[in-house]
Order: C-alpha cells, then structure tokens, then sequence
C-alpha cells in the first residue's frame, strides 16, 4: 500500500480533531494514524472496508476448482 505522507496524522491529533481526520478520509480515501512516531491505525470509508473483504468471484470459482481437482477421489469415493 502506497502512503501519502500528508495523510499521516498522530494519535493525538486524531484525538483531540477527529472530524478533520474524516474530512481527510474523505478527500483521499484513508488516513495513517501514527502511534510513537510509527504507522498505527488505518482510517478508512466503511464502504472500501466492505469492498475490500468480499472475494471475486474469480477468485472463489479458482479457489473451488482447485479443491475439486485435489480432492476427486474422495468426492468419487462419497458418491458411491
């Protein structure tokens, strides 16, 4: 993932603003929330948080066939 450095904001600013850190969330998409100086906390729109842990399709039917190929004769085995 590539960081903006404008998008990084400390915890306390994060803390004492918060709604300034929306607004940015807003305008870039996210926000890095640093703890210690070091990336904390990922600040994201809940709608990219949905998209982001749905699976394509693709990726299910690859992950399926896969299985089914690896495991046929177990599948031929229950079918009798």
């Amino acid at each position: 993932m590539n960081v903006n450095t404008k998008n990084l904001v400390s915890i306390t600013e994060a803390n004492q603003n918060f709604s300034r850190v929306a607004r940015m969330v807003d305008e870039n998409g996210a926000v890095v929330i640093l703890k210690n100086n070091t990336p904390r906390y990922l600040l994201i729109e809940f709608g990219k948080a949905e998209r982001e842990l749905e699976a394509a399709d693709e990726d299910v039917m690859a992950v399926s066939k896969r299985l089914i190929a690896k495991n046929k004769k177990a599948y031929e085995v229950l079918a009798e």
